[in-house]
């Protein structure tokens, strides 16, 4: 499966750009990114319990199931927080990919 979402109308607003992953990707202004992420994908970001992906659940703020992270570690349920030009996220923990700072 190469994407999980189907893009079926709005195709006439503004195009922004963000990185996932270190990827390029375009989404359109005011999707959310779990949209952005879907239209593209199969999945949101990896489970922090085991070797699956997660796709988000309740679609609507309340599972904690749909968190990725900005390239500096602040953390964005991708259900509730659009798309912004130049957005740099990371699909994985940022713990999980950088050592701790102590």
């Amino acid at each position: 499966m190469k994407a999980r979402f189907a893009r079926l109308g709005e195709r006439e607003r503004a195009t922004v750009r963000l990185l996932v992953d270190g990827a390029p990707i375009e989404a359109l202004q005011g999707d959310t990114l779990m949209v952005a992420l879907l239209t593209q994908g199969a999945s949101l970001r990896e489970s922090e319990f085991d070797s699956g992906r997660r796709a988000g659940f309740c679609l609507m703020g309340a599972c904690q199931d749909c968190w990725v992270w900005t390239r500096n570690g602040e953390r964005l349920r991708a259900c509730s927080n659009e798309v912004r030009e130049g957005l740099d996220i990371v699909t994985q923990q940022p713990e999980a990919i950088w050592p701790l700072r102590g």
